[in-house]
């Protein structure tokens, strides 16, 4: 090795996707993936699994072995760092059942986040940081999720300031109410499928708990947390807990594409409440069938022109040899 050589990393280190960082070795490289929500070699695996009725994972921020006894007795944390100004959670979900608690985030104080997919297949996301009367929510009522295609979902905020993406659209930019407390404090358990907390939960939030989320959760990455990732390893650590049937699967590697829409059609697009989702199943339907009989026709007609032509060439061929046959024989 002679100084000032650049490592595999300089070179190959675009390979390693989605967050995983690239480790220099002495005839190579690696992805390492621990902080991501991916496997594989180079951190492009879809993690996920299937939830069946009744199934649910809880992930402690903190582990009971890392707990001092002060925290036990007074179940009030003492690690700073469970104490957030901004977070990034994404996750990817598929199912055809109505109501459900996709994500739940509880906390030592009154403090949640929550992720619902409503009776109508709607989401919503909700915040509760103290300083306001009511947990502050984001509903969005444009369209049924709950029709089997796999959705992504990502929510970031700093301070006061959010933004969340659903699927290929563009994020879109919310703000917390100018009296909201920005920390989120004490976080103490992180709960998929299903929220089963000891202590006050909001009612509100508790309507949808019930049966539980049926389907597919993937990719669930909060900050460089991976719960389901975790839920998953051989030996998962004291600070997973997985109840009912859990079963790995891919079922969300293939995220639901389609090309973006203009803004003034587009039902997600803030301030475009009244647009009508552009995408019609009859219509689309029924263009399809006009465009397959133009390009049958066409081709047919190409097919029939070629035949007639090959069919007068051979005639005058026939005719040309004929005459010259007669007059031979004269």
């Amino acid at each position: 090795v002679k100084p000032g050589c650049s490592g595999h990393c300089t070179s190959y280190g675009v390979y390693c996707r989605n967050g995983g960082k690239c480790v220099e070795k002495y005839n190579g490289y690696s992805c390492d993936c621990m902080r991501t929500a991916y496997d594989g070699p180079f951190c492009t695996k879809d993690v996920g699994g299937f939830f069946e009725s009744g199934t649910w994972i809880r992930y402690n921020f903190q582990s009971s072995a890392d707990s001092p006894k002060e925290l036990k007795s007074t179940l009030q944390p003492t690690n700073a760092n469970l104490t957030l100004t901004k977070e990034d959670l994404v996750f990817s979900f598929s199912t055809t059942n109505t109501p459900s608690i996709l994500l739940y985030i509880s906390t030592y104080s009154p403090d949640y986040m929550a992720v619902i997919l409503k009776h109508n297949g709607s989401l919503q996301i909700r915040y509760n940081l103290g300083g306001t009367k009511e947990p502050y929510r984001i509903d969005l009522d444009q369209r049924n999720l709950a029709n089997g295609q796999p959705h992504s979902v990502n929510i970031s905020r700093r301070g006061k300031e959010l933004r969340l993406q659903l699927d290929h659209y563009p994020p879109v930019p919310y703000s917390l109410p100018a009296t909201s407390d920005i920390k989120f404090n004490s976080l103490k358990t992180l709960f998929l499928g299903r929220v089963v907390e000891i202590g006050n939960i909001d009612q509100e939030v508790q309507k949808y708990n019930t049966p539980g989320f049926i389907g597919c959760l993937s990719r669930v990455q909060f900050n460089q947390i991976a719960p389901l990732k975790a839920a998953l390893k051989p030996n998962p650590s004291s600070q997973v807990n997985v109840q009912g049937e859990f079963v790995e699967s891919n079922c969300g590697a293939s995220p639901l594409t389609i090309p973006p829409m203009p803004a003034a059609t587009d039902p997600w697009h803030f301030g475009s409440a009244s647009a009508e989702f552009p995408y019609n199943e009859e219509t689309a339907i029924e263009d399809g069938v006009n465009r397959n009989s133009a390009i049958i026709g066409g081709i047919i007609a190409v097919v029939i022109f070629t035949i007639l032509c090959t069919l007068v060439f051979l005639i005058r061929y026939m005719f040309r040899h004929k005459g010259t046959y007669h007059t031979n024989e004269a």
